[in-house]
């Protein structure tokens, strides 16, 4: 830590690891919206062809991938990263309760407490969000591999509805031709709740994400500290002991 000429001290809030994954998150998540929105109201832009329906279904899934696999490399440092990275700082735990109740209490008084890491309600927030991150990731997978057959079950797919003496590869997505109608029946019971859980997952999360970019910008002026900039720099200035800080 070092003083700062406005009094304020430096703390080391976030690893370069935990940066990268958020930036990265936040682009991938951008890129999925987008896309996903436009398979959704087709129609209305006038995308009608299969062949235009594979190529959206296509990206949205490559994008998917990159979002996966961030989100996996985030998981992974959750417990074997450093301490200001690992999943219980930001996961509420016992005394969690009565760390939200003096945290409110300041906000009230007009003396908010400051912290290195997540306050409390930021703690609930990010917990949410990476549990319908978890479910997005889990159920688009799944729907990869029912959709167009790509990985990681794909393959399994693709052998369980071919028609007996056809080549599982060789099956065209959203194509009748060489399918075994009664397995692909099976099949669409099973992922139809899939899709709803991503579907209505993905509105969930992005209206808390509408609540996360205004509970941020809130914190930056209650609170200050750079909460924003520090996702750049990995540092907080903050002018209190944060309540965090050991």
């Amino acid at each position: 830590m070092s003083d700062l000429p406005s009094a304020h001290k430096s703390y080391n809030a976030w690893s370069p690891v935990v940066r990268w994954f958020h930036w990265i998150n936040v682009l991938s998540i951008i890129s999925l919206i987008f896309v996903g929105l436009m398979m959704l109201f087709k129609k209305e832009l006038g995308i009608s062809s299969t062949e235009a329906k594979i190529a959206l279904k296509t990206l949205h899934v490559i994008i998917g991938y990159i979002f996966t696999a961030n989100l996996l490399v985030r998981l992974v440092f959750g417990f074997v990263g450093p301490a200001s990275a690992r999943f219980s700082v930001f996961i509420p735990q016992k005394g969690f309760v009565t760390q939200l109740k003096s945290y409110l209490a300041s906000r009230k008084a007009g003396k908010t407490q400051q912290f290195v890491g997540h306050n409390p309600l930021g703690k609930l927030a990010v917990s949410t969000l990476f549990l319908l991150m978890i479910i997005l990731a889990i159920s688009g997978l799944i729907r990869a591999g029912t959709d167009i057959y790509y990985p990681p079950f794909g393959s399994l797919v693709s052998n369980y509805v071919a028609e007996e003496g056809t080549d599982p590869s060789a099956l065209i997505p959203y194509s009748k031709e060489n399918i075994n109608k009664e397995k692909m029946d099976s099949l669409k019971t099973f992922k139809s709740p899939f899709g709803k859980i991503h579907l209505y997952s993905a509105y969930l999360f992005m209206a808390l994400i509408v609540l996360h970019i205004s509970a941020v910008v809130l914190a930056e002026i209650k609170e200050g500290g750079g909460l924003i900039s520090s996702m750049f720099s990995g540092k907080k200035q903050l002018s209190e002991k944060p309540v965090d800080f050991k």
